[in-house]
């Protein structure tokens, strides 16, 4: 059998050995020349595709390795992109129409954080009957700086320091329910009247929580420590006291008690004159 040994240049321009494919000849049996078996498995005249004569030859040969395993088709990566980059941008697209539709479903979430209110309900102590004119009212705010240390220890081994703001306000207020008998008088023609009150007072300062804060603090090695196996309640407490003590006296020095008598003054003076009175006298006691 008459075999075609030509070499074909390589994908990379060296003379590479390419597969021996036998030379076609005329199979057409004769008397001459009758069928016989060619030893590749078909019958003499039957067609070969190319795929299995290569193998033929190629286990005649002794190369078996190669072409013992099944061709596999190349697979265009080009073509997958495309495929899943649209498919990607066909879900986007279908997931924000269902989002601006309001179909897109709403998952809640397990490790959602949970509040949980267990308080008692309120329980009422007393009520009073109040019989006394809120006057004036006084706005502050008081910057406290507490420093807790010990003597001959660093700053940086013992030291507690806290610089808190505390805002509140506090009313000032003349109570009429201590008002009896001769403390108003007036006269025969009820054109004159003096009027003897109690001195203003002040309320308890009302602080406000939600404007009140911790600005800086600052701690020794030895108080982070305890901070962390110890946890003191307290703590803020004691800030919020310190800062009504220093309110309450802030509205005492301000003058807010003497501007609520004034206040009242004015006020009683504009309704007894609407009651007919001309002589008006109004007179504070020391509270």
């Amino acid at each position: 059998m008459a075999e075609d040994q030509s070499k074909e240049p390589g994908p990379s321009g060296a003379d590479e050995p390419t597969v021996r494919r036998p030379a076609r000849r005329d199979t057409t049996p004769t008397a001459q020349f009758p069928a016989v078996d060619t030893g590749t498995g078909w019958p003499e005249g039957e067609e070969e595709d190319d795929d299995r004569r290569v193998r033929t030859i190629a286990r005649r040969d002794g190369d078996d390795d190669f072409y013992d395993q099944p061709r596999r088709p190349r697979r265009r990566l080009g073509g997958c992109l495309f495929f899943l980059a649209g498919l990607v941008a066909l879900l986007v697209v279908l997931a924000l129409g269902l989002r601006v539709a309001g179909l897109w479903p709403h998952f809640s979430n397990p490790f959602a954080e949970k509040k949980t209110d267990r308080s008692q309900p309120t329980l009422l102590l007393s009520i009073q009957d109040l019989a006394r004119f809120e006057a004036a009212s006084g706005n502050f705010q008081e910057v406290i700086d507490v420093q807790k240390d010990r003597s001959f220890i660093p700053d940086i081994i013992f030291n507690d320091r806290t610089l808190f703001v505390c805002v509140g306000s506090v009313d000032a207020y003349v109570d009429f329910r201590n008002i009896g008998q001769g403390d108003i008088t007036e006269s025969a023609d009820h054109k004159t009247v003096t009027v003897k009150l109690p001195g203003a007072q002040l309320e308890k300062p009302n602080i406000d929580h939600d404007k009140s804060y911790v600005f800086a603090t600052q701690q020794g090695l030895v108080n982070r420590i305890g901070d962390v196996f110890s946890n003191n309640p307290n703590k803020q407490q004691e800030l919020y006291q310190l800062g009504e003590q220093r309110i309450s006296q802030a509205a005492k020095d301000s003058g807010l008690p003497q501007r609520a008598q004034d206040n009242t003054k004015g006020m009683l003076v504009q309704l007894l004159r609407s009651l007919g009175y001309t002589n008006i006298t109004v007179n504070f006691t020391a509270s």
